[in-house]
């Protein structure tokens, strides 16, 4: 532990936090507690906020400046005061309240006159991120914007902090992940859980996934008799399947990520159904031609063939919907899309 403090004792507050949110209780108490009242007052700050919060990924050193400063002073300012971030890329300009009302990129400063005033280069209206905003609509933000930077903000607008690209990045990259480990239902899973703690976790998902597959058996139980009359429908059975099975999926993956990034939205929902209804049927149209020769020269069949062609176009049409509908309709219903969705939809 004492190791650790001296390295958060010279990391930005952000990275400070990272590394807090992975160390024990008892020994994160104990590092606080060794950590001068200012820099423990800040951290403990950070960590009351929710883990997905903006709060929990922004850093605290920042550069903010009066409104009524001139060049020169901010300069002077930038110079002399030793608690700035090592790196950043644009100021903040205050007013009375240390509301945050303008930016100013660092290069701009550096090539103005000293006596002109920050208040007549800076940029109005900044973006500003209330501290409780989710980690992932942040990333959305900044990809939307093309923002550098950006300035936190407490519940009554005061600056409070800052999130910088690098750190975003950061964010994107761990959600994608999660979406990715969350659609093979198995959530937040860590190399480092336990044996049972894994199987807890992959369990609820599993015999879903049982229940599914049972009830799709059930329906096929329905039709036994004509397979009993077509016995060979058995041995086509699986490749159905698995073709709708795979469509859905690419469908699914494409739709959750579509959601948690917001491009799908009510204004291009039936947009979107419509494209997958033609993509389903376009496909279907294909491997059915692929499917229906294949059968052809394998049983010489031609009822056979005509069948295998239409299950697949139907398949094909309907595991394309479900890949759209089945995780909007869980994200309506408040169930995350990534977790749950890929136990309907195969």
């Amino acid at each position: 532990s004492e190791a650790i403090t001296r390295i958060l004792k010279n990391l930005e507050s952000d990275d400070a936090i990272k590394i807090l949110e992975n160390v024990d209780e008892k020994d994160k108490n104990l590092i606080l507690s060794s950590l001068p009242p200012k820099d423990r007052f800040a951290l403990l700050e950070g960590l009351s906020y929710p883990e997905d919060s903006a709060a929990r990924i922004m850093q605290r050193e920042f550069t903010a400046i009066p409104s009524n400063w001139s060049v020169g002073q901010t300069i002077d300012y930038l110079r002399e005061n030793k608690d700035l971030p090592e790196e950043f890329l644009e100021i903040f300009i205050v007013d009375e309240d240390f509301k945050p009302i303008g930016t100013v990129p660092s290069s701009k400063v550096l090539r103005t006159a000293r006596e002109s005033k920050m208040l007549s280069i800076m940029s109005s209206s900044p973006l500003l991120i209330p501290v409780e905003m989710d980690r992932e609509e942040v990333g959305h933000l900044f990809e939307n914007y093309s923002l550098n930077s950006a300035c936190v903000v407490d519940k009554n607008n005061k600056l409070v902090g800052m999130i910088t690209y690098d750190d975003v990045l950061t964010v994107l990259k761990e959600e994608a992940e999660e979406d990715a480990l969350r659609l093979a239902g198995v959530g937040d899973e860590n190399i480092t859980d336990g044996v049972m703690t894994k199987t807890k976790r992959r369990f609820n998902w599993l015999l879903l996934n049982l229940f599914t597959a049972f009830l799709a058996t059930w329906c096929i139980s329905l039709f036994g008799a004509t397979i009993e009359q077509m016995v060979v429908l058995a041995f086509l059975m699986p490749i159905v399947a698995s073709m709708g099975g795979n469509a859905g999926m690419q469908t699914l993956a494409v739709t959750v990520r579509t959601l948690a990034t917001n491009d799908l939205t009510k204004n291009n929902f039936n947009q979107n159904i419509l494209k997958e209804f033609n993509i389903g049927v376009l496909n279907g149209i294909i491997f059915a031609v692929i499917s229906s020769l294949v059968v052809q020269l394998w049983f010489n069949d031609i009822q056979l063939s005509l069948i295998i062609s239409i299950s697949m176009v139907v398949t094909m049409i309907v595991a394309g919907l479900f890949g759209i509908l089945v995780p909007v309709t869980l994200k309506k219903m408040n169930i995350d899309p990534a977790i749950a969705s890929s136990v309907f939809v195969t």
